[in-house]
């Protein structure tokens, strides 16, 4: 189900009918940075700082006991 160079070819010819050769180069532009940002947001450390919330878990049942 892959494509072959033909289709991309044509792909890439439409893709230059509908914007116009002026504006190839500022979509290529936008399109890679949008790649890096979701590659970078894939990348990022997904931590949350739960520090807060467990020292007032701990001096809710140190005041219970």
């Amino acid at each position: 189900m892959g494509l072959n160079s033909t289709e991309i070819l044509i792909i890439i010819f439409v893709i230059a009918l509908v914007f116009g050769a002026q504006r190839l180069p500022q979509l290529g532009d936008a399109l890679g940075r949008s790649v890096r940002n979701f590659k970078r947001s894939l990348k990022a450390d997904d931590e949350i700082d739960v520090t807060k919330d467990v020292k007032h878990l701990d001096e809710g049942e140190s005041k219970k006991s």
